[in-house]
C-alpha cells in the first residue's frame, strides 16, 4: 500500500450508475478501462473502481473521487473539455443512453471513506480472481440521517467476517451541483455501504444472510422512505477496487 499512500483522502465521491445499450456493456467497459482511469487521475480525481451489475446486464457502475468539492468542477472541466474525452466521446456516448443516475456523496466519517487500492498489475494479475463488490443503498428519511447512521453502523458490525472487507460507508453530500453539465440526483438523502467479498461461496453462505438480517432490522426502524437496494457487481479487469489479501481489512 506504500505505492498509493499519496492517493488517499478523497472527500467527495460520485456513485455513478450507467445504462448501456443492450448487448454493448462489455464494449463500454473495455473502452472505459482502456481510456479513462489514468486520464482522470492525472487531473487530480480518482477512479476507485468500476463494476458490472450481476442482475442487470446493461448496468455499469463506477466510483469517482475528488479531494474536495472545489476540485470537482475544475477536474471535470479539464476532462470533459480535454483531449482524451474529445477523442473517444462519440463512440462511448453512442452506446451509453443513460448516465444521469448519480449520487453525490461524502464519507460518513473520516475513517469510512473509500480506500484507494493499488492499480491492477497488467502482468502479475492477469486472469486472477477479483472478488465480488456489494453495495447497499439506503434511502433515508430526511431529518433522520443521524439516527439512521447510528442504527446502520451497529448493523454493519454483522459484516465484519472472514472473506469480507468493508470498502467504505458514504452519505449524501447535500450541496448544489457545482458542475451542472453532469446531473446528480436530488432525491436524497442516501447512505451507501460498499464491501468487497472474496468469492461467491462467501457471499452466499456468509454475507448474504447477514445482509438480509441487517436490511430487515433497518427497514423495521421506520427511518427509511423506500426499500433498500442491494447491488451485486463484478469488478472489471482494471478496477482498483477488487479482492486483495490484506487490503482494506477491517480494524
Amino acid at each position: 500500500m506504500d505505492s498509493v499512500a499519496h492517493l488517499q483522502d478523497y472527500q467527495v465521491v460520485e456513485f455513478r450508475r450507467y445504462r448501456t445499450t443492450h448487448g454493448e456493456r462489455a464494449r463500454f467497459a473495455a473502452y472505459f478501462d482502456a481510456y479513462f482511469p489514468e486520464a482522470l487521475e492525472q487531473l487530480g480525481a480518482m477512479v476507485f473502481g468500476q463494476f458490472l451489475d450481476r442482475d442487470q446486464p446493461d448496468r455499469f457502475t463506477w466510483l469517482r473521487g475528488f479531494k474536495d468539492l472545489g476540485a470537482r468542477p475544475i477536474v471535470n472541466s479539464a476532462f470533459y473539455y480535454g483531449p482524451v474525452w474529445k477523442e473517444h466521446r462519440t463512440k462511448v456516448n453512442a452506446i451509453l443512453p443513460d448516465s444521469d443516475d448519480v449520487l453525490l456523496l461524502r464519507p460518513l466519517h473520516a475513517d469510512r471513506g473509500i480506500r484507494v487500492l493499488p492499480a491492477v498489475d497488467p502482468v502479475d494479475e492477469i486472469g486472477t480472481p477479483r472478488g465480488i463488490v456489494v453495495a447497499q443503498i439506503f434511502p433515508v428519511k430526511k431529518g433522520s440521517e443521524d439516527a439512521f447512521a447510528a442504527r446502520a453502523e451497529a448493523e454493519f458490525e454483522r459484516y465484519r467476517i472472514n472473506g469480507v472487507h468493508e470498502a467504505g460507508v458514504l452519505v449524501t453530500l447535500d450541496v448544489p451541483n457545482n458542475f451542472p453539465q453532469l446531473p446528480i440526483r436530488a432525491d436524497g438523502p442516501w447512505m451507501v455501504w460498499i464491501g468487497i467479498v472474496e468469492n461467491a461461496q462467501t457471499l452466499a453462505a456468509t454475507l448474504e444472510p447477514n445482509l438480509g438480517k441487517a436490511e430487515k432490522a433497518l427497514t423495521d426502524s421506520g427511518l427509511l422512505r423506500a426499500p433498500i437496494e442491494r447491488i451485486i457487481m463484478e469488478p472489471t479487469p482494471r478496477s482498483r477496487l477488487r479482492w486483495m489479501h490484506g487490503s482494506a481489512s477491517p480494524p
